[in-house]
């Protein structure tokens, strides 16, 4: 038997279903090897759109990420802005949610003073997006500051109905991010599925989703396979991530993946998951990688 069929058979008996990662046990170093140096597009299912945020390997110029991230089988990378576009295209991924419309995670559209700027970002990057191609642009609530639930609904509605008609024209689903306000976004406004849910009732169009970040919400919330069940519908984008600490993914932290991927797949969802984890351990790629194949029910 040749050492490349070695290698595949040996990858796909750890990281597809594998007792090893359900048990806990250490990957060795020449598994960790093959993983990194394997191709994986031929052993991805084909069930989920992979992705991965940019921010979380900074110290990796953008074209070697976007290099790797094509040599893992993912279609895109995450929170890439237009200056950047050229460089996925060239490599074959698109820009699967696309950001530089916000103005911070704390000043959002529940301030009507931010209004103004947000608008005016908003329609511009709406064209931008949909000329390139691509769908999905990210927006935040921003911070409470003392605000209360109701109003902070009535001002997003407010501001975000000035841009709905745009992207709906376009194309483009505006998505805004549930964070985590108890450890990561002190007073973040859209910390809760529920209010981020009634704020899509509220808007009424097929264009607004939110950005479900399972990492955040299991921090908040929890029951997260049974939020991705009951509502989503209203679920346009998946991030990840290792509860507590934002880490890998594997068996050290509480969140077991496989099952909410699985989850996430029977809703029939076709959008993008993407892996936003910060890496712990030496070597970032194998980490992804290993999060890829976990993720690839």
């Amino acid at each position: 038997m040749s050492s490349n069929v070695n290698r595949r058979k040996l990858i796909k008996q750890v990281l597809t279903g594998s007792a090893a990662i359900a048990s806990g046990m250490v990957l060795p170093t020449k598994i960790l090897a093959a993983v990194k140096n394997n191709s994986s597009t031929e052993m991805l299912k084909g069930n989920i759109n992979h992705s991965a945020c940019r921010w979380c390997y900074s110290q990796i110029p953008t074209l070697t990420l976007a290099n790797n991230f094509k040599k893992l089988g993912l279609v895109g990378m995450d929170l890439v802005g237009p200056s950047e576009w050229k460089i996925l295209k060239d490599n074959g991924l698109v820009s699967t949610m696309c950001n530089g419309a916000e103005i911070s995670l704390t000043e959002g559209f529940n301030t009507l003073q931010y209004h103004d700027k947000l608008v005016k970002n908003y329609l511009e990057h709406i064209n931008y997006v949909a000329d390139a191609g691509y769908t999905n642009l990210i927006c935040f609530s921003g911070s409470r500051r003392g605000m209360d639930d109701e109003t902070g609904l009535n001002n997003c509605v407010t501001g975000l109905k000035k841009i709905m008609a745009l992207a709906e024209k376009r194309g483009v689903i505006i998505q805004m991010e549930l964070l985590n306000s108890r450890v990561d976004h002190k007073d973040y406004m859209c910390d809760r599925s529920t209010w981020g849910i009634e704020l899509c009732k509220r808007l009424g169009s097929p264009n607004f989703k939110l950005l479900f970040d399972i990492y955040h919400m299991q921090i908040d919330e929890g029951d997260i396979i049974h939020s991705i069940r009951i509502n989503h519908q209203y679920y346009g984008h998946y991030h990840t991530g290792g509860v507590p600490g934002r880490n890998e993914i594997d068996e050290r932290q509480e969140l077991y993946y496989p099952a909410i991927m699985k989850a996430i797949v029977d809703t029939g969802f076709k959008g993008y998951v993407a892996q936003e984890f910060i890496p712990a351990d030496k070597d970032p790629m194998v980490s992804l990688a290993t999060a890829i194949k976990i993720c690839d029910v």
